[in-house]
């Protein structure tokens, strides 16, 4: 029995992970983005980039991790190829000029909405750089599914008009080229009745992976964690009846969620904010992209230094005691299916009745106890049949298997 297993973090998530947030611009205004303050205005030039660049290259005692993932977002980061394949060559040409750890082990990390894959600019920095490259294309499932929210911004007309079609047509390029990608897909209230269709359209075109998660924010409404579930649950139905498990994963269902904590094995954080390292147009540090204004709904940015100055660690090191215990309602502690409940610190510190950021949201329990119900069905379903049929311990041999592959 051929299985195939969700891909791991490069580097096993330990990589240092550094965002040049170069453009706030966007050729969609999907609904549900957390990208509040979009625009055109606010494009990074090289030269800040490159003082970001000089800073931490000549600062390896508070950058020690083994590895790198330099990252570039947006708004829709291909928008500035120009910029980023400028960005790009200096990097190289400084971690091997400086003999610097990373030269050796580092990542270029994109997640674009795919519109301009095809570009020759786009393709061009795709072949110059192909061997440290991961790109992320987000395709949201069925035409009705991915047209429901990420639309083009309105014209004069004011009307909506779809990204579906403009997507599709990179796939099959993206995929020749980065087999073994996957693709995020996110829910809100109004894509519920989509999910099973969705999921199962993806696999459709050739996407393996579908990693797929609700919004962090409090859109949900009454009855839509059952909506949730039942959609799930014919998910499951449909991925086991079908076997398409053996070739796909969808990351709703885990075999490690649904399970309480241990307060005192489990007190990790959940966010890496602080871990990681933002930089905007103006060369403001933040601890996480979510922290920038354009992030913001409610609160003012929390920036943590400059390209000037540095690094402000007074100033980081609140997000560096962060854990579970100290964020989270006795509720949280409490649940019997804790793990596997996400959480994103920027909307924490967002929808916090202070500006604190040990306030945990937690507009995602339904829908996270939802999930669990449909997870453990999920695998009921799957062991049984498995175990009718005689191939459990394979499937079991396999697993073990793939996760030896991935390490």
């Amino acid at each position: 029995m051929q299985l195939r297993d969700s891909r791991q973090p490069w580097k096993d998530g330990m990589a240092k992970n550094i965002t040049f947030i170069v453009t706030k611009d966007c050729q969609l205004a999907c609904k549900y983005c957390y990208l509040v303050g979009k625009n055109s205005k606010e494009q990074m030039s090289f030269e800040i980039a490159k003082q970001a660049i000089d800073y931490i290259l000549s600062h390896e005692e508070d950058f020690k991790e083994e590895s790198v993932v330099w990252d570039f977002i947006g708004g829709e980061p291909f928008l500035e190829i120009d910029l980023i394949d400028k960005i790009c060559d200096y990097l190289k040409i400084e971690m091997f000029r400086r003999d610097h750890h990373w030269f050796d082990s580092y990542r270029f990390s994109f997640s674009t909405n795919g519109i301009n894959y095809h570009t020759d600019k786009v393709q061009q920095f795709i072949e110059k750089n192909k061997e440290h490259l991961s790109i992320g294309i987000t395709i949201d499932g069925t035409r009705e599914k991915h047209d429901l929210n990420r639309i083009y911004k309105k014209n004069e007309d004011g009307k909506e008009r779809g990204s579906y079609d403009d997507v599709v047509r990179n796939i099959p390029m993206w995929l020749k080229q980065f087999p073994h990608v996957g693709t995020k897909v996110t829910i809100s209230s109004e894509d519920i009745p989509y999910i099973k269709e969705s999921v199962l359209h993806l696999f459709s075109l050739g996407i393996h992976e579908v990693n797929i998660n609700c919004v962090f924010e409090d859109v949900w409404k009454n009855g839509d964690d059952k909506l949730f579930e039942n959609q799930l649950l014919e998910l499951a139905d449909a991925i086991i009846d079908n076997e398409l498990y053996k070739e796909n994963v969808c990351s709703f269902y885990s075999e490690l969620i649904g399970k309480p904590l241990d307060p005192k094995r489990d007190n990790q954080n959940w966010c890496g904010a602080g871990m990681m390292l933002s930089v905007d147009a103006a060369g403001n540090f933040y601890p996480c992209t979510r922290f920038a204004s354009y992030s913001l709904r409610n609160k003012k940015p929390i920036i943590i230094g400059n390209v000037y100055r540095g690094i402000d660690k007074n100033l980081l090191r609140p997000f560096l005691t962060l854990d579970r215990i100290t964020q989270s309602p006795q509720k949280c502690l409490d649940c019997e299916v804790a793990s596997g409940c996400a959480w994103c610190q920027g909307e924490n510190y967002d929808a916090a009745k202070t500006n604190t950021i040990y306030e945990r949201s937690t507009a995602i329990c339904l829908m996270h106890k939802a999930r669990v119900r449909a997870n453990n069905y999920y695998w009921n379903k799957l062991y049984r049949k498995l175990e009718l049929e005689g191939e459990r311990e394979e499937f079991e041999k396999n697993k073990k298997e793939v996760k030896q592959e991935i390490c």
